[in-house]
């Protein structure tokens, strides 16, 4: 990691009462303003904990934060076109899908209304490209594309907002201008009510399926409050995969019924995780699949989004077979060295003597979502000495080169503990929203932003996981 001593925490040098006194404004207003989280600890329907998140804004290169931005919409068009590429899929998750027992379900899900025939020929799909700042390479590098459950648009905006106080607090307001503008929240909102006018049922239902505990909450309740705001006539329910075994059924033209709600757009904020599969659930995803509710996302688009795709992308050639070269060049320059794992593909062999020379420059990632998942340095070592049973387990892991981001001092603030003083580093998210078929894109835009900040001493940033805190880029 490479240290800056120009964060805006220093630059300020607040004595230890100024920083008390501060703290506890931001905490209130972060609560009164809904940037809140429940406890997973004490859990209540009743009550907010305030979210994590950073005091100050962290400095970012404009430069950088604009070209993402700019390649969203690039990037959403390639993954959409990945999605509803059927040989390319099966070709790229043929080994994994025969050791990775949780991609293998989903990808059996997907072969089968496959071969039926969609019954829904537009999917919509609410995505997020992560970055980090590699001081080496002297750009921004992908972390992931995410494509089932994107989480913090509905809280990003909130952060620039409880930052911008921050600095209006120590009466900065010449820094103001560089906090750029944030509108994740309406821009998700916006793709989810173009899909439910797409859909043109005017009285069917939108579904959120949600976890058993829902701990980001304020999240997931913007949107929905959002999304009346912009379109007063749609409902929403919530249900998670226990209350749609009893309840989600298809009618006879396909039609998806929840209890007596027609539902016209299904949009999951669970079913990232094999541990959120109930029993029976496993056929409720089959069921809604099936059905002519449009998915976000859809089993293509959630298989899109593995890491095992996203190491395919990443060898040479295979980018052109989905975008021009122009772009695919844009793209290219994004990625980091990622390698599989099983020596029987190309790469393979490289990466076991990348990990062995030097396991502390990479990480393993299995295919799984959520925070917690990677192995990093010396647990990688140990890991590929350890005994495994699967014949081919290898092909369900990849290996990313470790992206050395810069750090910046800063305050991490978060509830019943005291706040954290520490290096910390960002990991910027782009938000967009793609609608389409097979055949044709409807609709694509870039949405927004967020910024996760993280100690400088952690390998996860996932905030509703523990590991990180809501954060906003200051640019420069």
């Amino acid at each position: 990691m490479v240290n800056s001593s120009n964060s805006l925490f220093e630059e300020v040098n607040l004595t230890g009462e100024e920083l008390d006194s501060l703290i506890t404004k931001a905490k209130d207003w972060a609560l009164m303003h809904g940037a809140g989280l429940r406890s997973t600890d004490n859990f209540s329907p009743d009550s907010l904990n305030v979210a994590p998140f950073a005091l100050f804004p962290t400095p970012m290169k404009r430069r950088y934060f604009e070209e993402a931005v700019n390649l969203q919409v690039s990037l959403g068009e390639l993954m959409h076109k990945v999605a509803h590429d059927h040989e390319f899929l099966t070709s790229a998750l043929k080994k994994t899908v025969e050791v990775d027992d949780f991609t293998r379900k989903l990808f059996e899900i997907y072969e089968t209304v496959y071969k039926e025939g969609f019954t829904q020929a537009v999917s919509l799909d609410l995505t997020r490209s992560d970055y980090l700042e590699d001081t080496l390479e002297k750009g921004l590098k992908q972390v992931e594309f995410n494509t089932i459950a994107c989480s913090f648009a509905g809280l990003s905006p909130t952060q620039v907002r409880l930052q911008s106080y921050v600095l209006k607090e120590l009466e900065l307001y010449d820094k103001l201008i560089n906090l750029p503008e944030n509108n994740a929240l309406r821009g998700y909102c916006e793709g989810i009510v173009e899909a439910w006018r797409i859909f043109n049922v005017k009285e069917a239902y939108i579904l959120i399926v949600v976890e058993d505990v829902t701990i980001n909450i304020c999240d997931q309740r913007f949107m929905e409050f959002e999304i009346r705001e912009l379109e007063p006539k749609i409902k929403i329910i919530r249900r998670t995969f226990k209350e749609l075994c009893k309840e989600a059924e298809l009618g006879p033209n396909k039609e998806l019924l929840v209890g007596i709600h027609r539902v016209g757009i299904v949009y999951y904020r669970c079913g990232y995780m094999p541990q959120q599969y109930c029993e029976g659930a496993w056929d409720v995803r089959l069921l809604i699949e099936r059905s002519d509710a449009i998915k976000c996302p859809s089993i293509q688009f959630h298989l899109a989004g593995t890491k095992k795709v996203q190491e395919v992308l990443a060898r040479p050639n295979v980018l052109e077979r989905f975008v021009d070269k122009k772009t695919a060049k844009s793209i290219k320059n994004i990625f980091t060295d990622i390698y599989p794992l099983d020596m029987n593909e190309p790469g393979g062999e490289e990466a076991e003597n990348l990990l062995k020379n030097h396991p502390e420059d990479y990480v393993l990632k299995p295919q799984r979502e959520g925070g917690g998942n990677n192995l990093y340095g010396a647990d990688i070592t140990s890991f590929l000495n350890s005994e495994h049973q699967e014949k081919n387990w290898r092909a369900s892991y990849i290996v990313m080169k470790l992206i050395r981001p810069k750090s910046y001092k800063n305050c991490i603030v978060r509830a019943n503990v005291p706040p954290l003083i520490t290096d910390t580093v960002s990991e910027l998210g782009i938000f967009s929203v793609v609608i389409g078929t097979s055949s044709k894109i409807i609709y694509n835009k870039q949405t927004g932003h967020m910024l996760r900040a993280k100690p400088l001493s952690s390998n996860e940033c996932g905030v509703a996981a523990g590991f990180g805190a809501l954060d906003s880029p200051y640019l420069i």
